[in-house]
């Protein structure tokens, strides 16, 4: 929505205009040709902009009559309406978390209580589900893009998910898949790397250590890598990385 619709259209939920006092007959329904589900409401010279399942749940039609009370009521129904749908449509492309929903809705400057009862309604509806959320991508990011524990939990604190989630999501995955994960890129790193046997150890495990890994599975998969290319001179001791 360009910036000249969105004035207009903060004007046509604007009621502080509508007289008080009296009533107010609706004089015409029509929809809004480039607002999809939403329709223009008038009352002689004020117009109202409402979305449909708002319209239908007040029964606005031609003839029908409100207060300015009432229609200040409409109004907050239709800002939870359009609060609701707009996180659906952030929800379109992919999964968020409760906290990156919040944050996109203060960014089209909704009102706490209004989203409040946004993300309640969506949590009630299964859309939002922050427990789901954490388990899905620690499963993901470690053993699909194989990311160490550490990383995860700083992805998912940025998104706003509480610890005791985060935590709970974490135990879900092995320690076994995390360290087969460690050691497919660990592997890769170490062929990849020149030098003399020191200069590729330190730079391996620096390496997996900024993907996430924790010191001593990096220490594992590096003294797994020399095991397997009979790199261990005679006399040397593993790896002591950490």
């Amino acid at each position: 929505m360009q910036e000249e619709d969105v004035r207009k259209q903060d004007q046509l939920t604007d009621i502080s205009l509508f007289p008080g006092g009296i009533d107010l007959t609706i004089t015409a329904v029509e929809r809004e040709p480039k607002q999809k589900g939403r329709y223009l409401i008038s009352f002689g010279e004020y117009k109202l902009s409402v979305h449909e399942d708002v319209m239908i749940k007040f029964r606005m039609m031609k003839g029908q009559v409100f207060t300015k009370q009432e229609l200040e009521e409409i109004v907050l129904a239709d800002e939870k309406q359009r609060a609701y749908v707009q996180a659906l449509k952030y929800l379109e492309r992919k999964q968020r978390t409760r906290k990156e929903l919040e944050d996109r809705l203060r960014q089209k400057e909704f009102g706490y209580a209004v989203i409040e009862q946004a993300l309640q309604r969506l949590e009630q509806e299964g859309l939002v589900n922050d427990e789901l959320y954490a388990k899905q991508w620690a499963e993901q990011r470690i053993s699909g893009q194989r990311k160490g524990r550490s990383w995860v939990k700083q992805e998912l604190r940025q998104k706003g998910v509480d610890n005791l989630l985060i935590g709970e999501a974490l135990a879900e995955v092995s320690r076994e898949q995390e360290f087969e994960s460690c050691l497919i890129v660990g592997r890769k790193k170490w062929h990849q790397t020149r030098g003399e046997i020191m200069d590729r150890k330190r730079k391996t495990g620096a390496f997996l250590m900024r993907r996430g890994f924790s010191g001593e599975m990096a220490r594992k998969v590096i003294n797994e890598c020399i095991r397997e290319n009979n790199e261990v001179q005679e006399n040397e001791e593993p790896y002591p990385f950490d």
